[in-house]
This record gives C-alpha cells, structure tokens and sequence, in this order.
C-alpha cells in the first residue's frame, strides 16, 4: 500500500499527513494540515480564499489496533469579503465546535453496546462519563424514537416490576411494561404502577380506541386504568396468575407438616399438574394427602381450578364457573372462601379469556429480560437510561 492510500486510510477526507509521533504507550498523535481548498462563508454562503491566520486543533480519532490516535490539524482562518466576517474551515468528519471525530463517537457507541459495562468503554477509549453517557443514550433515543412511531395495537398486555428501592423508605419502586401483543414487542415503560402514572405517560400515543384486548394480572390499578383509558377494550385475566392463587396456601401447610424422608418426594409434588404426573408419582401423592385432610382440600381445589382451564368454549366455561364457585361456598377452609371472592370479582375478566386465547405469557418474558439489563447494569438511578436500555433489547 502505498503512503498516500495508507494516509487516506488513516485520516479524514481532506487532510494531509505532516508527522507521525508515539506519546506514550496507549497513544500516538498525527500531525497533518487541511489541504487547501475553496470554502464557503457559514454566514453568506459566498466562497472565499482570504487566509489571514492559522489555528490548530487537537481532536479524539477512532483507535487502530486498540491504540489511541489523535489528530493535530493545522486550518486556515479565512476572511469573507462579502459579510466581513472571519470563519475557520472545517474539516469533513469533525463536527462544528467539536474535539473528536464522527468516527470516534461511531466506535465508543459501537463499544456500550458490547461490552459487559460502560467502565470498561470509559478505561478502553479514555472518555469521560458525561461525554460517555450523552452520545450513547443519546442515540438510543433517536432509535427507540423510530422505532415506537406508530398508533396502539389491537391487542395490548401490561404487567410491572421492581425498578429499585426508595433510600428514604426503603420501599419497592416499581415501572410498568406495556407489551404490543401483535408485533411481539414492548410498546413503552412507565414508572410507576398507578393509574395516573400509566395516563400522564402514554396519552401521547395515538390511537387509544384501536385497543381491543389487554392481558393483566388480578391487580386493580391495572383494571382502572384499562377502563379509563382504553374506551373499546375488553380485560383478560392472566391464566397463569389464577392457576397460582392457591399455591402460596399449598406451600403455607405444606412447611407446617414436618414429615420424614419418605414423604418429601410427594410435597414437591404438590403443586404440579396432576396431569404430568406418572402412576408412581401420582400413587405417593395421594397417599401422602391422605394424613392431612386439609391440605388435602386445598390440593384437590387447585385441580379444579386447572382443570376448569382445560375447557373449551365460552359458554362451557360460564357453566363450569358457576358450579365451580357454588361448590367452593360450601367449604369450611379459609383459603377456599378467599379464593371464591376473588374469583367472583374477576369473574368477566377470567371469562374473556376462553374468548381471546390471550396470556401475559409474552409480558412475563420481557420482564425477564428487563431484570437480566438490570443486573447487567448492577442497578440504574435514572428510568430514562434504564427505559432506554430496555425499549432497545425488546424492540
């Protein structure tokens, strides 16, 4: 390769190599001069070729085999004869009033996104933190920005999770995550988990009455605001969130019995779907409820409520709710009493879903991926870093 292909490998469009020089070790500086052309007034447009002075310049440029370049550029301050005004050239790749090149900027956002954390970025391409945090956050908003610009979906899932803790109250703060159903995507994240945090966040996107199912949990903040914000839409209970309604009371009994070494096979068994169970596991359960007719009770409840799920057909399933719930008033069990009311207040949401077919199946999992950017991050003080960060892995 021949010096002048390798110079214009290594420097910007326009410029001319003076001198090469080692710094020190992590470092080299080029020296180099702004060939000479016609350049245009950023006042009147009006060309101009007047120099009357020099300055130089020392901007970041983008490492080569891990080491360090920085350009010093020697550039004519020229004269414009029609507005009487003096302006420096510029140089293509280096933007107005900056001390690195586009290129730079290009490889330490290329560098965030793939390595473990940003401290590493900062140690590898020696920048600040401020200068580190605003080129990359920066451009994860104008790509986040493209990619959310479009109206509500027709069908729309919402759950929350733990964001941090309060330092005054030590109380949980939580963030919603609004899933696209249809698109397979998180369409936003809102902090807060109230109704007036969803409404003051996501009135700004348009078209609310395209809404025609959300998927929630049995949690009521969640139910007002669907009601309130989405005029034509309908609410379905999650599925999975109704199957483990008993289990924290399976679990409860379950720790209150001490048990030997025989029976702790059957109390993992417990809450299990006695449909995949085998004969062998299913014959050491059943004996093992057989000393504890309670558990007992709450057991075989839980397999109701999994096997009302196995109903096809709407109809079929009002049907088997309502025997479902008169059958449950008639147990002495504080668990099945609180179960029946809570199944009673959620009655049409439960329903709606042998309408839709719909889960949070897809919410949950986006969470997961929200904790994994968290840990990964070991935690975040600012929600406009972490929403940034996780609009970007689920989009």
């Amino acid at each position: 390769m021949s010096a002048e292909r390798l110079s214009n490998f290594i420097l910007l469009p326009e410029l001319k190599l003076v001198k090469c020089a080692k710094e020190n070790n992590t470092q080299s500086r080029l020296e180099c001069v702004k060939i000479p052309a016609i350049e245009y007034c950023p006042s009147c447009a009006n060309p101009s070729q007047t120099t009357y002075d020099h300055r130089t310049v020392r901007v970041k440029d983008a490492p080569i085999r891990g080491h360090g370049v920085a350009l010093v550029i020697r550039k004519r301050r020229l004269w414009c004869k029609v507005c009487l005004k003096a302006f420096t050239e510029r140089v293509p790749g280096i933007r107005c009033g900056k001390r690195h090149t586009e290129r730079y900027q290009l490889s330490v956002t290329w560098a965030a996104e793939n390595f473990s954390d940003l401290k590493q970025v900062r140690r590898a391409y020696d920048c600040s933190a401020s200068f580190l945090y605003e080129i990359y956050y920066n451009r994860l908003e104008r790509e986040v920005g493209e990619k959310l610009n479009y109206s509500w979906p027709t069908n729309v899932g919402i759950d929350e999770h733990g964001f941090k803790k309060c330092k005054k109250t030590g109380q949980t703060q939580y963030v919603s995550m609004i899933v696209d159903h249809d698109n397979r995507r998180v369409r936003e994240i809102v902090e807060g988990k109230m109704c007036a945090d969803l409404i003051r966040d996501l009135q700004h996107i348009p078209g609310r009455e395209n809404v025609k199912n959300v998927t929630i949990d049995m949690c009521d903040p969640f139910k007002n605001f669907v009601r309130e914000f989405f005029p034509h839409a309908q609410i379905v209970a999650d599925k999975f969130h109704v199957l483990r309604l008993l289990s924290p009371s399976i679990l409860k009994r379950r720790k209150e019995i001490t048990g030997d070494r025989a029976s702790a096979r059957a109390r993992k068994l417990l809450l299990m779907s006695a449909k995949n169970l085998d004969y062998s596991s299913s014959l050491a359960l059943s004996r093992f409820l057989k000393n504890y007719p309670d558990l007992k009770e709450v057991y075989d409840w839980k397999e109701r409520v999994h096997g009302f799920y196995r109903i096809t057909g709407y109809q079929r399933a009002v049907a088997a709710f309502s025997l479902m719930t008169d059958a449950m008033a008639r147990s002495q069990l504080k668990e099945i009493k609180t179960l029946r009311r809570t199944l009673l207040k959620w009655r049409v949401e439960i329903l709606n879903y042998f309408k839709t077919g719909l889960t949070n199946a897809r919410t949950e999992g986006f969470n997961n991926k929200a904790k994994v950017v968290k840990r990964r991050g070991y935690g975040y003080k600012s929600f406009r870093n972490y929403r940034l960060k996780v609009l970007t892995a689920c989009c």
